[in-house]
């Protein structure tokens, strides 16, 4: 049996409720198991409707809890390189919303980060480059 990566939402942003959450709790090698929010009774329904059992006050609690391995970062453009480097240096891995950065600049910075920390993995949540039709394409 494959070990399941333990993740952590930061925020209850749309497109993790409605699409990306969703997707991981299919997949066998997942579990989501936090939620980091601004504001707990807003978050508790919205974890509540996703089984995600644990729900943090803040961003950071939720980068502070040993059980998260890796964290979604779909928070609003400006605010993904910050949440990214925080979670990084919480050694965490990170799946961050697009865009990456809100310019070179900022997205070499997340980049130099990750390259002095080898043993995590960051990534943009870019699904076309995984989508079926993208590796039929790709194949034909």
């Amino acid at each position: 049996m494959q070990p399941r990566l333990r993740w952590g939402i930061l925020s209850t942003a749309r497109i993790g409720r409605e699409k990306v959450i969703p997707g991981m709790l299919k997949a066998p090698n997942v579990a989501v198991v936090a939620m980091g929010s601004r504001d707990p009774l807003r978050a508790r329904p919205v974890a509540d409707s996703l089984r995600i059992p644990t729900v943090h006050g803040s961003y950071q609690a939720l980068l502070d809890d040993p059980e998260v391995d890796a964290i979604y970062n779909p928070l609003p453009n400006h605010l993904h390189v910050e949440w990214s480097l925080r979670a990084l240096e919480a050694g965490k891995h990170v799946l961050v919303e697009k865009p990456m950065g809100l310019d070179a600049v900022e997205g070499e910075r997340l980049l130099r980060a990750a390259a002095a920390r080898p043993h995590l993995k960051v990534m943009e949540a870019f699904m076309v480059r995984f989508h079926p039709q993208w590796a039929r394409a790709q194949a034909l």
